[in-house]
């Protein structure tokens, strides 16, 4: 597993490293999804396009091109 889009519906994941620069960067950090933090990956929209997670006990959509910016392992 390299990137969070890539984790399959119901699994977990422990983020490593958030790729991208300024504002993108900086809106997932404020989503809290930070360094160590672990999302768990609800369900993906049937056309893989937002992917519902589970992180610090509230759910998120987030969309594919954000999560190929989170590493995970």
């Amino acid at each position: 597993m390299n990137n969070l889009k890539e984790v399959p519906v119901g699994g977990k994941a422990k983020v490593v490293k958030i790729h991208g620069e300024g504002a993108v960067k900086r809106r997932i950090m404020d989503m809290g999804i930070t360094k160590g933090v672990e999302i768990f990956v609800r369900k993906v929209a049937p056309l893989g396009d937002p992917i519902e997670i589970t992180v610090r006990g509230y759910e998120l959509s987030l969309r594919k091109a954000d999560a190929e910016n989170i590493e995970v392992e």
